[in-house]
């Protein structure tokens, strides 16, 4: 037969062990839960009706002399 403190002490230990795995899979759960949001907003079709010509580069670049001119 177990001693008393022996079977306290294991069960203590299953209780912790659970505890941890349902710690860890709420926060998973949540994570995952974020992260399913954050796809919605980064796939959604809401700007679907943006002009393709407003993206078009309109900089103006102009060219820099390689050497200093000297005078």
């Amino acid at each position: 037969m177990m001693k008393k403190s022996t079977f306290g002490a294991v069960l203590a230990f299953l209780f912790a062990a659970a505890g941890a795995l349902t710690a860890a899979a709420l926060y998973l759960y949540h994570r995952e839960k974020e992260l399913d949001e954050y796809e919605r907003l980064l796939f959604s079709d809401d700007y679907d009706d943006f002009d393709d010509e407003d993206d078009e580069d309109t900089t103006t670049y102009e060219k820099i002399p390689d050497a200093p001119t000297e005078e």
